[in-house]
């Protein structure tokens, strides 16, 4: 009986694909060719759209531990004790740093170049 626990664990996979799919299958048709006047679809194509949605939004790489943005997290905290180690003037310094490269003053950016050039013909 315990060697056959990998069997039931695929048939339980393979159910509850199969509901996702009539899950889908359903809310398709009901609320698609209501709300924007799309077709129908068959269960053999709510599988399809329940498969390229994974691939869409998952893609093909497996499950990474930490969750996919884990290691935003961790750069946001590097940077979170790297300005509270700063003195007051050396964050206002960074501050003023960041505003001026990325354009937080509101006010729009000069051309780069000479600006007393004409474009030839003009």
């Amino acid at each position: 009986m315990k060697k056959f626990w990998f069997i039931k664990i695929g048939i339980l996979v393979i159910a509850g694909f199969l509901l996702l799919s009539a899950v889908v299958f359903g809310l398709w048709n009901w609320l698609v060719p209501v709300l924007f006047h799309g077709p129908m679809i068959s269960f053999a194509q709510a599988i399809g759209l329940l498969v390229l949605s994974k691939i869409l939004f998952h893609g093909f790489g497996g499950h990474r531990s930490g969750g996919r943005h884990a290691w935003k997290h961790a750069r946001w905290n590097e940077w979170k004790e790297k300005m509270e180690k700063m003195s007051p003037e050396e964050r206002e310094r960074m501050r003023s740093l960041w505003k001026q490269r990325c354009n937080w003053t509101g006010q729009p950016l000069e051309p780069q170049g000479n600006k007393e050039e004409k474009s030839p013909g003009l």
